[in-house]
């Protein structure tokens, strides 16, 4: 899986776990060999039910589960402004190979050895990616 891919399954997969299960009647916990490939948009529970595996992020408030989860870990870790404490948060490789393969990964331009302004780079864009993908991310942490 990708850098950000680790990170955003890191947080959703949190949010998903706090959350209560949505009530699905009749949904089955495996899915079946035709899944979703049929079914029509209009589908809803039936092929939703066999074409996930896990209920959609819907929205998932991003600030609500980085702030729990600083709350829970005995290190102080600046997630707000710092891409480095904010994968330690979610317990996720932070070396420099790493934050270089997720500029990489979200297209950095610019010098990869200058590590202070891709850090604040690949931080803003760590946020406009989860905000692209169902998190709900306050405005000051996109700037």
């Amino acid at each position: 899986m990708s850098v950000f891919g680790n990170i955003m399954s890191a947080i959703f997969g949190h949010a998903a776990k706090a959350a209560p299960a949505p009530a699905t009647a009749g949904a089955s916990s495996a899915p079946s060999a035709a899944g979703g490939a049929s079914a029509s948009p209009g589908a809803s529970a039936g092929a939703a039910a066999g074409t996930i595996t896990a209920p959609p992020p819907a929205h998932v408030d991003v600030e609500a589960v980085l702030t729990q989860l600083a709350q829970q870990n005995k290190e102080k870790l600046d997630w707000r402004k710092s891409i480095v404490d904010l994968m330690k948060l979610l317990n996720l490789d932070s070396s420099l190979a790493a934050r270089k393969e997720l500029a990489k990964e979200l297209h950095y331009s610019g010098d990869t050895n200058d590590s202070a302004s891709m850090n604040i780079w690949l931080h803003k864009q760590v946020m406009i990616k989860l905000a692209e993908n169902g998190g709900k991310v306050p405005d000051d942490l996109r700037r």
